[in-house]
């Protein structure tokens, strides 16, 4: 990833509100593989974006069914949890959904499906500062997507 931008956000709040304009500014078909530790924030995330797409259906990190897909707002949103596919053969027809067209697609724990990550797509990495606080380190290929942070 040639280009990338730290972003503070100091409250929950506040990092709901950066997935809001997220959802407003990022294009259809836009990939965000979202990487950090259990609790860093990366649902929480996920949930702005909803908020963003008008998406009125509560958003959990879908661990447990690998992919949630939302689709009564603006666009659809598909939301992947891939920690579950460690060590498993990752062929379960998600490639079908990343970088769908008209939606975002966002998701957990990438590396484990990292063959079927897009080149084009952004990365978030979120370190958690103290107990509301997060670093968010944006990086993609595409310098016109950084001027959306």
């Amino acid at each position: 990833m040639a280009f990338s931008k730290m972003i503070i956000t100091n409250n929950t709040e506040e990092t709901l509100e950066l997935g809001k304009k997220l959802a407003l500014s990022l294009p259809s078909g836009s990939v965000v593989t979202l990487n950090g530790e259990l609790g860093a924030g990366k649902t929480t995330l996920v949930r702005g974006v909803a908020r963003g797409l008008n998406i009125n259906e509560v958003v959990q990190s879908p661990t447990f069914n690998i992919m949630k897909i939302y689709l009564k707002g603006n666009r659809p949103l598909i939301h992947i949890d891939a920690y579950r596919l460690a060590d498993v053969n990752s062929d379960i027809g998600l490639d079908e959904y990343i970088g769908y067209e008209t939606g975002l697609t966002f998701i957990e724990w990438s590396q484990y499906i990292s063959q079927l990550i897009p080149k084009n797509h952004i990365n978030i990495d979120i370190k958690c500062l103290d107990f509301e606080k997060r670093e968010l380190i944006v990086s993609t290929n595409n310098e016109e997507i950084l001027r959306l942070f």
